[in-house]
């Protein structure tokens, strides 16, 4: 009886692992015109928790941003909000091989999630989110946030294909 309990436990923990997804998901609102989005403001949201980290991502985002013919509000506004969130979380790697314990091996997984406003009425434009296995260490802090950050604004509405 114990040795069934484990089991389909296991398996619910199996499939609740197997059922995430790694990638961008992009939420976008219908009528909105991006190429008219020309200036933007930042809000916070939920920045990340170390201030080395919120800075890159924030620059990450600017560069995009800026690569899209968007330039910062020097006062007001601007045509959008911005704002992101991040964390971290340990996955467990399905596609490892067990330690001598019975233990699969940990991914380290990084979520970030950029956000678009509109500054009048505070409705959501857009929602950009990854959800990605990352490399957490120091030396590729940096590489990791703008890889991130690039791949998310390849998805940009005006950068895909109607």
């Amino acid at each position: 009886m114990k040795s069934t309990i484990v089991l389909i436990l296991s398996c619910v923990m199996l499939t609740a692992a197997s059922a995430q997804q790694y990638g961008v998901k992009v939420t976008e609102a219908k009528n909105v015109d991006f190429t008219k989005l020309k200036s933007y403001s930042w809000t916070k949201w939920q920045p990340a928790r170390l201030k080395a980290v919120d800075d890159q991502i924030v620059a990450a985002v600017d560069r995009q941003l800026k690569d899209l013919g968007m330039t910062k509000a020097a006062s007001g506004p601007g045509d959008v909000h911005v704002s992101y969130a991040s964390l971290t979380r340990t996955d467990v790697d399905l596609k490892s091989k067990p330690d001598a314990s019975g233990s699969l091996g940990q991914l380290d997984v990084g979520t970030l999630v950029v956000r678009f406003h509109d500054p009048k009425n505070r409705s959501q434009l857009l929602e950009l989110r990854l959800d990605k296995p990352i490399d957490v260490s120091p030396s590729q802090l940096e590489s990791t946030v703008n890889g991130a950050v690039a791949e998310m604004f390849a998805k940009y509405p005006t950068r895909q294909k109607k």
